[in-house]
């Protein structure tokens, strides 16, 4: 997981669905020199139907990433796991999911779950869910749609109550105080590059976040910094979290939503308009709600 919180590091330029975006100074990434797709509806394929014929949707999800998907009693379960089920059930067919572990970036993954497949093996997915809504990620990828924006993400600083009595801690406190973070991570970027490395002795890397929070509650560190969202997972009556102005982060904040074929348009349509309604009528905000975490909808 900590390759696709590394790919996000990139200062995102998030507003709108990139079919719609005009590519042109986007100058690097596959494909973005050719013109991007922007079929009407009535002229693409109709994959839904078929999905609806042979009675199932198949998702790709990131895989031991809670609370997003982890498995719980022998069974997969998580946030995502409920948005596919969600979906699944608003089409009428059965949910089915692939686990995929993150690649080198978020352009990798597209390509090895949404629209060519891994040399490696594995199925292309109807839909990959936990996607940055971003239009040069799209610019690059013009063979994906990126679309149906879900929640907004956003950098957090958990912390031990009793060692901040007076509130949450800044990152210049890791100058002197324990800091956990997931290696290779945008928090791991961001505290290694403060004040030309002076906080890098105190961090502690671990191999999530998960894992860094766990470390917290076991007196390793004093704070852990971390997506928002999975902090709060990990939260009990001795931790609190909150998001100080985090001076030079070129993007502590970002939206995530969902990637399909472009050629699967009405599929997308769909699905954007199932994520919508739930957002709107808080069957969303229920969903995160299950798993004790913050929910932030989306910015349209």
């Amino acid at each position: 997981m900590t390759r696709f919180l590394a790919g996000i590091a990139v200062a995102f330029a998030l507003a709108f669905p990139a079919g719609a975006e005009n590519c042109a100074n986007v100058e690097s990434g596959f494909g973005v020199n050719q013109k991007p797709q922007n079929t009407a509806r009535e002229i693409v394929g109709q994959s839904l139907d078929e999905i609806i014929e042979r009675g199932w949707i198949r998702f790709a999800v990131y895989e031991d990433f809670p609370p997003f998907v982890f498995h719980k009693d022998g069974k997969l379960t998580g946030i995502d796991i409920d948005i596919g089920k969600l979906i699944a059930r608003e089409i009428g067919v059965e949910a089915r999911f692939y686990e995929t572990a993150a690649g080198e970036n978020v352009d990798a993954d597209l390509r090895n779950n949404v629209w060519k497949g891994s040399v490696l093996g594995g199925p292309v997915s109807n839909v990959m869910l936990h996607v940055p809504y971003d239009r040069e990620l799209g610019c690059r990828n013009e063979q994906v749609v990126l679309s149906s924006p879900y929640f907004n993400e956003s950098i957090a600083i958990a912390f031990r109550k009793s060692e901040y009595p007076d509130g949450g801690p800044v990152p210049a406190y890791f100058r002197f105080d324990e800091v956990g973070v997931e290696n290779d991570s945008l928090a791991d970027f961001y505290l290694s590059s403060v004040g030309n490395g002076m906080l890098i002795p105190k961090m502690k890397r671990y191999a999530s976040v998960a894992a860094a929070m766990e470390g917290l509650r076991a007196g390793e560190v004093k704070a852990v910094m971390g997506p928002r969202t999975q902090l709060d997972f990990g939260l009990d009556n001795s931790i609190d979290v909150h998001e100080p102005p985090l001076v030079g982060l070129a993007k502590g904040k970002w939206t995530l939503g969902v990637a399909v074929r472009s050629s699967w348009r009405p599929l997308g349509y769909t699905v954007e308009d199932v994520i919508r309604t739930a957002v709107e009528n808080g069957s969303m905000e229920k969903i995160f709600a299950e798993y004790g975490v913050s929910y932030k909808p989306p910015d349209w």
